[in-house]
């Protein structure tokens, strides 16, 4: 049985329809994502799946008593108390069952009823287990850490958070509620790379159905196993994760192509019968024909010519669009059936060009023990290093670790430190900046473009911004007026210009829909020329980087590892295994691999640090399976409720013990990673 089911929804605003004949359902245990370009409808159909908006026609159909978490792309919390407090709201009924337990522990002592109060206290104490009443503090705080929160954030008031942090608090109260689906709206938007592969591992154990909109194509394709896909042209349904999404549509598009040709071929045929019976003894039945074959040619130029898309017979699509009835001539017929086409591919979002007019030297960047960041604030140095011609590097680490700083040091407009950092020969460098402070506020886009190109003529112009999706009067706005995704793509317009052989990219896919991160993907693939990009997109920084230059915020350096981000990821999650599996019995901290991190911190006040980190994590990992093993005794153990008691007290020292450990590593992360 389906949880939630939409049949023929439609929404229109006024006379504008922005989609219509969707028939979608979600089952339990479903894994779902909608994609499609921005401005289709997604966030409004997951609100009317969610019941906060109603459909313009069809119905939608919900199981009884379902639990729905929605989660917006930026959510509101206006309440005044703390982020844990918000955290225990779904926690409700436990917490006055907890608060009767405890009025009963603090009677028996001093009742002459013992005996009824300790089997009251008893059932109540069953109860208070079953339902998680030991383990709830336990998995408030793992997720609040999975979402990036700190102990020290935990007793924060809401209106002391960001606008980012308070989606994430709104999402870690959804992930706590006993939700029976979740609808997730851009679920990763404000997450850094390590909660964004939390929550990868959160949703794809969790019980419930999850319906996600996402623009983070790698995330899809880890969680995810069936792909609704919206477009002009209808919504389709694809079996599959992200990947095999991408392949099962080229497919479906190849077939249709050919069905299309072969349909074109049938009606060039009845067109052929027509020209030759029309004036003759088949007179009637040629004037039968030809009233059809106007009905099929206005019903496919008013559906864009894309009619086999639907998966619908011609027919059937010229009974459903409103078509005059009075057929075409001979010749009219001929000459508009000639006019429709079947494209190559999907309609492009942008037509993006990256074409160097100058090949580089073979050798683009050397370094010898550059130490990158500023005299006050020093941020990681680079062994030695050197990038060639055609390879492409993908630039990772935490927020804040001086990502966009190595790229402003490669432009030269920062200097390293101390150390050399050498440019190759003949290179033209092309930027794309993640703030997009190279757009000037107060500049229309027609300005912005004639700034990198004066050549052009004022049409030329028009016509280069239209490849960037940008028409009509589009073109005289401001760029202070543009939002983050039209700024995005002007960057874009202006790189296409550079002519560049070494591109250095900020965030290039921030803001930009799924179908205009695979075209960039595209053409970034076929460049013929140099790459460094600094990305959270795993999904591009797998498709294209040759090598993954690791930022290590601990040791203050950048690592250099030769291959693919998957060949990355399980090089990292193999030598964490080794570590936790035992098989290194020393803490793995060399006094040589310590760089100092801040003026005032030698090099063994550092070492001893990180070497009390490590200790620490060991520490807090043991009372973690201390506290799980306490939880199964809990579920286990018989009826007597002393031996409970006695059970949930240890659980809350243990808790304790846990919270002083989490502090005291808190306390020294932010001692030797001040900016962290």
């Amino acid at each position: 049985m389906s949880l939630i089911a939409a049949s023929n929804v439609g929404k229109s605003f006024g006379p504008n329809d922005l989609f219509s004949g969707v028939t979608l359902e979600i089952p339990r245990r479903a894994r779902i994502a909608l994609v499609g370009p921005n401005g289709i409808g997604k966030t409004t159909l997951l609100r009317i799946l969610a019941g906060f908006d109603q459909p313009s026609t069809g119905k939608v159909f919900r199981a009884r008593d379902l639990n729905i978490g929605f989660l917006p792309q930026e959510a509101e919390l206006d309440a005044t108390h703390t982020l844990w407090e918000e955290c225990l709201n779904p926690f409700e009924d436990l917490l006055s069952l907890e608060r009767r337990l405890s009025e009963i522990e603090a009677q028996l002592g001093d009742s002459e009823n013992g005996g009824e109060l300790l089997e009251r206290y008893g059932k109540l104490q069953e109860t208070f287990e079953q339902r998680g009443g030991y383990e709830y503090e336990l998995n408030i705080r793992k997720i609040l850490s999975g979402l990036g929160f700190g102990t020290k954030d935990h007793q924060r008031p809401l209106t002391k958070l960001s606008g980012g942090q308070k989606t994430r608090a709104f999402l870690a109260r959804l992930l706590l509620s006993s939700n029976d689906v979740l609808i997730l709206d851009e679920p990763t938007n404000h997450l850094d790379l390590s909660a964004v592969e939390w929550l990868e591992g959160y949703l794809k154990d969790w019980e419930g159905a999850v319906l996600i909109v996402s623009h983070d194509r790698y995330f899809i394709d880890r969680v995810i196993d069936t792909i609704w896909e919206m477009s002009p042209i209808g919504t389709e349904i694809y079996r599959g994760n992200y990947s095999q999404y991408l392949q099962e549509r080229q497919i479906r598009w190849e077939n249709r192509r050919k069905a299309f040709d072969s349909e074109i071929s049938r009606l060039e045929k009845d067109l052929d019968y027509i020209r030759r019976n029309i004036a003759g003894q088949n007179t009637v039945q040629a004037k039968g024909r030809l009233r059809r074959l106007s009905r099929i040619i206005e019903a496919a130029e008013k559906g864009g010519g894309l009619h086999t898309i639907t998966g619908k017979k011609w027919m059937e699509i010229s009974d459903e669009i409103s078509v005059s009835r009075r057929p075409m001539g001979v010749d009219e017929a001929g000459k508009r059936l000639k006019s429709l086409t079947f494209p190559s591919q999907k309609p492009l979002p942008l037509n993006l060009k990256l074409k160097p007019t100058e090949r580089s030297g073979n050798i683009i960047l050397r370094t010898e023990r550059a130490e990158i960041g500023y005299t006050d604030d020093p941020l990681f140095i680079i062994k030695d290093l050197e990038l060639r011609r055609l390879e492409c590097a993908a630039v990772v680490g935490p927020n804040g670790a001086g990502k966009t700083t190595l790229l402003k040091t490669i432009m030269e407009e920062v200097k390293p430190i101390s150390g050399a950092l050498e440019l190759g020969a003949s290179l033209r460098i092309g930027y794309f900046a993640q703030a997009h402070e190279d757009l000037v506020p107060e500049r229309t886009l027609m300005e912005s473009i004639d700034s990198v190109a004066p050549n052009l003529l004022p049409k030329e112009i028009r016509s280069h911004l239209a490849r960037f999706m940008f028409r009509g009067d589009d073109v005289f706005k401001q760029v202070k007026v543009l939002s983050g995704g039209e700024r995005g793509r002007l960057a874009l317009a202006k790189l296409a210009l550079s002519d560049a052989n070494f591109l250095l990219l900020d965030e290039p896919t921030n803001h930009l829909d799924i179908p205009a991160q695979e075209i960039l993907q595209s053409v970034l693939t076929e460049f013929d020329g140099t790459i460094v990009f600094v990305s959270h997109d795993r999904f591009l920084i797998d498709a294209l980087a040759t090598q993954i230059w690791f930022i290590d915020t601990q040791n203050r350096c950048l690592d250099i590892f030769k291959g693919s981000y998957t060949a990355y990821k399980s090089m990292v999650q193999s030598e964490t295994s080794d570590f936790m599996d035992g098989n290194q019995m020393e803490i793995p901290v060399s006094m040589d691999d310590v760089q100092p991190q801040r003026p005032g911190l030698s090099k063994n006040e550092l070492y001893r640090r990180q070497r009390r980190i490590t200790e620490l994590e060991i520490q807090i990992d043991e009372i973690e399976l201390q506290v799980e093993h306490l939880s199964v005794d809990l579920s286990q153990k018989g009826d007597d409720p002393r031996v409970i008691q006695g059970l949930g007290s240890e659980y809350k020292e243990l808790q304790r013990q846990l919270d002083l450990l989490i502090t005291e590593w808190e306390k020294l992360q932010s001692e030797i990673n001040p900016d962290q």
